[in-house]
């Protein structure tokens, strides 16, 4: 009992991504000894189908789609990069806009998929059953941090790579696979990817796209919370109001990430020499110590 509540314990101190990443984790160990007991069929009510029709019977499979995979070298290599992506993320944002900028690449990565799948001639279509991964939220989140931090370094095993390079080779290799046998996952990678540039860009202008999809969060948030309920009372928000607070988060946003662009180029000046700057870099400080 004392090793379950030290779980249960550890669990809540996760970040959401984190916790996402357990989640993801104990479900492949599920899906695994599924199909040891020769239960699969269990697995494909939860992946989405390719056929609209099939989709409209099981819908719930645009969200629990993101949360299976093919196989380990898939969920390890999906969740390592949702890992690094935590580290990254959740110092500039909190974690709702994280967490829909996620959510919101699998569901439109899926819906691309259904998309091309049902819309497309036969002939350009390989045909595949269905899709599962959480590849589309992953190229979400890449997309995303790419607007904000491109020259944002991370660490691969033994080297450092900048996170534009990463989204380049995702993006080139998604392009080429749609002829491969994995048509299906680079369609929803690319809608993963459309998702993230638009949503940051609206971000950038102070309009949260996600706001709707944060209310949906915080209801089913609040429905299985064991907290008490409390009344609130409700008042009419104005749009001059929302568009205030909206300026007032860019705002807040943008000292934040200017701030941590500086400390990092501090940090490199500190380790290499004020000679191992970019030109950018250079630029980029000199502007900032005339403001």
């Amino acid at each position: 009992m004392k090793t379950i509540n030290d779980l249960k314990y550890k669990y809540s101190n996760l970040n959401a991504l984190e916790k996402i990443i357990v989640v993801n984790a104990v479900i492949f160990i599920i899906t695994l000894l599924l199909g040891v007991a020769k239960l699969t069929f269990i697995k494909d009510w939860f992946a989405l189908p390719s056929d609209f029709f099939d989709f409209l019977l099981q819908p719930w499979s645009i969200i629990t789609y993101g949360f299976l995979h093919a196989g380990l070298f898939h969920v390890l290599f999906n969740m390592l990069m949702l890992f690094y992506f935590a580290r990254i993320l959740l110092n500039l944002l909190n974690e709702k806009i994280v967490l829909s900028v996620f959510f919101m690449g699998i569901v439109t990565g899926g819906l691309a998929f259904l998309t091309f799948y049902n819309l497309a001639p036969e002939s350009m279509v390989v045909k595949t059953n269905s899709v599962v991964g959480a590849s589309a939220g992953v190229s979400a989140l890449l997309m995303f941090i790419c607007i904000y931090l491109p020259y944002t370094q991370i660490r691969i095993f033994t080297f450092n790579v900048k996170l534009l390079y990463i989204m380049y080779a995702f993006i080139f290799f998604d392009v080429i696979g749609l002829l491969g046998p994995n048509q299906g996952g680079n369609i929803a990678h690319i809608g993963g990817f459309i998702l993230g540039y638009v949503y940051a860009k609206q971000l950038q202008k102070g309009n949260d796209i996600g706001l709707s999809f944060q209310g949906i969060m915080d209801y089913f948030e609040n429905l299985f919370s064991s907290k008490p309920k409390r009344k609130v009372r409700m008042r009419t928000v104005y749009k001059s109001e929302v568009k205030k607070t909206a300026d007032v988060a860019k705002k807040e946003f943008n000292a934040l990430n200017k701030q941590k662009q500086i400390d990092a180029i501090l940090d490199k000046i500190s380790k290499s020499g004020y000679d191992s700057l970019s030109a950018e870099e250079k630029e980029f400080l000199f502007k900032a110590g005339k403001d």
